[in-house]
């Protein structure tokens, strides 16, 4: 407890002059860090946010790419930032996973940022060959339950959406079956189409929408808590196991300490961003949904996913690093 309380008072003490310093804030460009290369959803939407915030703030918002390390290189830059609104994060699904899969991260993912708002949410789609004979969810279930370890799933390895999705879906339906794990999407993809495997929880909806479109696969269900709005006519994999949710989310956080009037400058202009032609028609391209939730309730979402998925890896016998 005292440890505690000369914590909070130091803090106090180093936002003090911070404080000051809101009332003119920004003075200067502004820093998002991108936690992977360029390209991909992550950098795309960070792109529009920063162009649209930079007319929002008067102050020009810079890209600065740092892949590497599941994003914990960009991260720790962040955290380690001074906590003035300068330097921003944007984050993507592997953010709240990574206190799971490693043993020690360079920060502490929930007490060294401040939660600004998730921009975009993306939810996989379980996907299968359109031969394949399952052609619900729960058909795929009974298929499983019938040749217990001997229907193969994709995988694009550890952490990624699709790899935490099938590992909650094998645990919640009681099911068994073999993880293929290959180097990226379009691999599992082929992989999928070739009868090499036979599903494949793929991250993002987007990607197996077209194949979908053209006959060649069959999307049995998404693993959002609500159909999705770019595929109303396909049921939730929780409407067959209830219970059943797996999504991701790209959101933009500040170091922690950053002054609350900051948080919430950066949060409206943000939000009014995604509110812009440009960022809607990336989210539509993705398949995926625009969120704008208040820095409590994204809080909130970090520490459950935390949670969540702690509880999941653990289940599977997937040990941090």
């Amino acid at each position: 407890m005292f440890e505690s309380a000369i914590r909070a008072l130091l803090a106090a003490v180093l936002c003090a002059p911070l404080l000051v310093a809101a009332a003119d804030y920004p003075s200067r460009p502004v820093r998002l860090i991108v936690p992977t290369g360029a390209g991909g959803i992550t950098d795309i939407l960070g792109r529009v946010v920063a162009a649209k915030l930079s007319e929002s703030l008067g102050q020009q918002v810079v890209i600065d790419n740092r892949p590497g390390a599941s994003g914990m290189v960009g991260s720790d830059i962040v955290a380690k930032a001074a906590p003035d609104g300068y330097t921003l994060l944007m984050v993507f699904p592997s953010h709240p996973v990574n206190p799971s899969l490693y043993a020690k991260l360079p920060y502490d993912t929930e007490r060294d940022f401040a939660p600004i708002t998730i921009v975009g949410q993306v939810s996989p789609a379980l996907i299968v060959q359109s031969t394949f004979p399952p052609r619900t969810v729960t058909e795929l279930i009974a298929a499983a339950r019938a040749k217990p370890g001997q229907l193969n799933h994709a995988s694009v390895g550890a952490g990624s959406m699709g790899h935490l999705g099938a590992l909650l879906f094998r645990q919640m339906a009681k099911i068994d079956f073999v993880q293929v794990v290959y180097k990226g999407s379009p691999q599992a993809l082929n992989a999928l189409l070739s009868g090499e495997i036979q599903f494949y929880l793929i991250g993002s909806v987007g990607t197996a929408i077209s194949h979908a479109k053209s006959g060649r696969l069959r999307i049995l269900g998404v693993g959002s808590a609500k159909r999705m709005p770019v595929l109303p006519e396909v049921p939730t994999i929780g409407e067959s196991l209830p219970g059943y949710e797996a999504r991701g989310w790209n959101g933009i956080l500040a170091p922690a300490h950053t002054p609350k009037p900051i948080i919430e400058r950066l949060y409206r202009g943000i939000v009014a961003a995604m509110k812009s032609p440009e960022f809607n028609d990336v989210l539509a391209a993705e398949g995926a949904i625009a969120v704008g939730n208040t820095p409590a309730e994204f809080e909130t979402v970090i520490h459950a996913d935390i949670k969540k998925w702690a509880a999941v890896l653990k289940e599977a016998g997937v040990r941090p690093e």
